[in-house]
């Protein structure tokens, strides 16, 4: 084992222990607290009613991410140069991925460069709906602090893809595209014959032909699940190492042994998560989209 790893593991070592003992020590000691409520973090406090619509944080942050990707496809794509700065650099990075791996790994050069606009600002809107996320903004407005006479709201750490509801009308759009593909493509028996595998027939069409048939609807569910689960579930373990353990059982010195495990946590997240479930989301639509072309 490497010098590196030893010290790794023993630092690791020593915070588990640490956390282990205090609980241990102060774990069920009556100091806990009793008004703080995790939930209340992901909450949504209407700020603008207008019936049955209304404007609160997840709105505005679906507005940000809406806004980052008009700008990213419409303005900056106008402004190219024959020698990229680096903005254009990043861009055409982004471009290539959408490009290659996303569309054309998956689908028909012809049906790729159909529905490249498609999953390109699919991808991109829910890039920055995850990274916005991680972004500490004034939103919580049920916490404030005075600057000067000014009640300004606290700042928090949310995710619109954290809200069920978000992923799940992204899902239904993908799940009606993809259908209305296969349609359009094979016509409506053609398209449902093509659920079956090659080579079912008979009896078995009994067993396997509902089972194709809950699968194509499942797909809406594991879209949605695995969007939603991993944000929330990011966020929720950042809130908890951060400060939220600590203050929920009114041990503040836990919080020295559990904010180094958040700040972990919070750059994993920012780095690899927040890209790579758009990137997921944005290749398992492309992958459905091309085999509801295919006739088996």
């Amino acid at each position: 084992m490497s010098n590196t790893r030893k010290i790794l593991l023993g630092i690791f070592a020593f915070y588990v222990l640490g956390i282990v003992l205090l609980l241990t020590i102060y774990g069920f000691s009556s100091h806990r607290n009793t008004t703080f409520q995790i939930q209340n973090e992901f909450k949504l406090v209407t700020w603008v009613s207008l019936g049955l619509l209304s404007i609160n944080r997840a709105v505005l942050y679906l507005f940000l991410a809406a806004l980052l990707t008009v700008f990213t496809m419409v303005y900056i794509s106008r402004r190219m140069h024959d020698r990229p700065n680096r903005v254009q650099t990043s861009v055409e990075v982004i471009f290539s991925l959408m490009r290659d791996n996303i569309t054309r790994g998956n689908m028909s050069d012809s049906m790729a460069a159909k529905w490249f606009p498609f999953l390109g600002t699919l991808f991109l809107f829910i890039w920055y709906s995850n990274l916005i996320g991680y972004i500490p903004l004034p939103t919580n407005t049920q916490e404030t602090f005075n600057v000067f006479g000014v009640h300004i709201p606290s700042f928090a750490l949310y995710a619109a893809t954290a809200n069920i509801s978000v992923p799940l009308v992204l899902a239904l759009v993908v799940f009606i595209a993809f259908n209305w593909e296969g349609v359009r493509a094979q016509g409506p028996i053609g398209y449902i014959k093509s659920l079956v595998p090659a080579g079912v027939h008979g009896p078995m069409l009994l067993l396997i032909g509902p089972l194709e048939v809950i699968s194509t609807l499942m797909r809406l569910l594991s879209l949605t699940v695995r969007l939603f689960a991993n944000v929330l579930a990011g966020h929720l373990i950042i809130l908890f190492m951060a400060g939220g353990l600590a203050v929920i059982l009114g041990l503040q010195v836990l919080g020295w042994f559990t904010l180094p495990a958040g700040i972990a946590v919070y750059l994993f997240e920012l780095g690899l998560v927040a890209t790579l479930q758009a990137f997921i989301f944005a290749t398992l639509s492309a992958i459905y989209l091309a085999g509801a072309v295919t006739h088996h």
